[in-house]
């Protein structure tokens, strides 16, 4: 029957499908299609049969010969099914690989014309899946309850959203992929993390690995309060067992779930991508999330966070297990990331599909050369692609007369108050805390943590646990033999100075401000 069906829908397909202009017109040629197989186009059979045979008609019209034969098969029509039962998508898809696989030692069968058609196999597997859920869910029948979460990503549905906004537009980082990759040459397991300022791009450093790779990821969101160590377990669990259909995982921890997909990579590597450890809310001890000490060899975490202190690594090894880091702040990467920056910033200028046009437009107006606006943003950035990332829309929308950029985006004023929450500054009481940020912003030296405490009248100890909590928005350096301090990026210092808490008009600050005089006269 799977044949008539074929003939069916090619028949009418390539006599119609030329002419459909919308979903209205591909939804008459469904119903003559489902009418010329004497199946009712209002009611869908309760059988398993007629719903593939259904589902293959509303998924196939206007599809390529040579899928259709796929599915034709009995042989990937039992594998679906199986896998349908199983609630396991990516068993169907391995099968069909293999069943492709295998008909490409003969030459010129489906699978050479399905590979010469350059078909995404995966998609249009996926396309199908979804076409049958939704007939079986219309024919109300018990027997294809549970319904499947019929998604071919490896990684869970609720990232897909923000895998596919972090890869927009993505542009260089290969010196990451290119450490990553060594790491794992070098090791037989291990945690490589990426480290770096908030803005710098580790989310989608992260995103972009999972996207290439479809590694199994957990993306920790504070905001979203997806961020405790049950809700990872449970994540990286069901993704590990659908992917290794594996057996009683219910209960197991991270670490013996880790040693059952071990007996089955059969060589392979497995690398799990764990995003924004900074974000995590954990209590007690341990290693955060729970991480193991030890691993099974060929298992890989590709971890990113921001600056923290030591104390707070929370993450500790056996020997012989492999750790690296790789700062992003680091001066051998700076220019790098730089190149990346400038990178960026000319895909929107030539080529994004939203701002590209309007972004030329406003060159071209100001006659401005190409070069020099990405430069000058580039400058303007200090290689922070999440400013990048609100400023340049702005731009294109003619927000910005030149390029001095001095007002700060809607988006990147919201991003930047989060970072005020997230300093504590909404808490009661935060006086001490207010005029050690005072002091960072206003200061016109960088100052070391002696003369911050010396400045605010407080006592060292206690400033260095301000600055300690406030590591991520903080940037170091080393003057002459001592560690001072400053904000970590120009825009957000500009975020600060206009907070009223911040006035330096206030009374509070009146003796501050007389004693940062005072030694600022005093060197002259």
């Amino acid at each position: 029957m799977l044949d008539d069906i074929f003939k069916t829908i090619t028949n009418i397909g390539k006599s119609a499908v030329p002419q459909i202009l919308n979903a209205a017109q591909r939804n008459e040629i469904v119903v003559k299609t489902l009418k010329e197989l004497k199946l009712d186009p209002t009611q869908p059979p309760k059988d398993v049969d007629g719903v593939y045979v259904y589902a293959l008609v509303e998924y196939g019209v206007g599809k390529d010969e040579q899928i259709l034969k796929l599915f034709r098969e009995k042989e990937i029509k039992n594998a679906f099914w199986s896998a349908y039962s199983a609630n396991s998508p990516i068993s169907f898809f391995n099968e069909v690989d293999k069943f492709l696989n295998w008909e490409l030692k003969d030459w010129n069968t489906l699978g050479n014309e399905i590979k010469e058609s350059q078909i995404n196999v995966r998609s249009e597997l996926e396309e199908f899946g979804r076409a049958f859920i939704d007939v079986a869910k219309r024919t109300k029948s018990p027997e294809f309850k549970p319904y499947p979460d019929w998604n071919f990503d490896e990684y869970p549905a609720e990232f897909k959203s923000l895998i596919m906004e972090k890869i927009k537009g993505f542009c260089g980082r290969e010196f990451v992929f290119k450490e990553f990759g060594n790491f794992i040459n070098k090791n037989s397991h291990g945690y490589f993390t990426v480290v770096g300022d908030a803005g710098m791009g580790k989310s989608a450093i992260a995103a972009k690995y999972v996207y290439d790779h479809k590694c199994p990821c957990h993306f920790n969101i504070r905001a979203d309060g997806r961020n405790r160590p049950e809700l990872f377990l449970e994540s990286i669990r069901k993704q590990l067992t659908r992917r290794y259909e594996l057996g009683n995982t219910d209960k197991v921890n991270l670490s013996t779930l880790l040693q059952k997909v071990s007996e089955n990579l059969g060589g392979q590597k497995l690398v799990i991508v764990v995003d924004a450890l900074d974000e995590v809310e954990q209590t007690g001890g341990g290693n955060i999330l729970d991480f193991p000490t030890t691993l099974p060899d060929g298992v890989y975490f590709l971890l990113t966070r921001r600056p923290y202190e030591r104390e707070n690594k929370r993450l500790n090894v056996s020997p012989g297990v492999g750790m690296t880091e790789l700062d992003l702040r680091a001066s051998q990467y700076r220019g790098l990331s730089r190149d990346d920056v400038k990178e960026y910033i000319g895909f929107m200028l030539n080529d994004d599909p939203d701002y590209g046009v309007k972004l030329q437009n406003w060159v071209q107006e100001r006659d401005i050369n190409k070069e020099y606006f990405i430069e000058q943003v580039a400058n303007k950035s200090e290689n922070n692609f999440m400013y990048l990332r609100y400023v340049l829309p702005d731009i294109a929308k003619g927000n910005y007369q030149d390029l001095s950029l001095k007002e700060l985006p809607d988006g990147l004023q919201d991003y930047y108050q989060q970072h005020w929450v997230r300093m504590g500054m909404e808490d009661k009481p935060q006086k001490d805390k207010v005029i050690v940020l005072f002091i960072l912003v206003e200061s016109r030296t960088l100052p070391s943590l002696e003369i911050i405490a010396e400045w605010a009248q407080q006592d060292v100890s206690d400033v260095e646990d301000v600055l300690k909590e406030w590591v991520e928005f903080l940037s170091k350096q080393e003057v002459e033999g001592e560690l001072c301090y400053s904000i970590y990026h120009a825009s957000f210092l500009d975020f600060l100075k206009g907070k009223r808490k911040l006035d330096n008009t206030r009374k509070l600050f009146e003796e501050v401000n007389a004693r940062m005089a005072d030694d600022l006269y005093a060197d002259v």
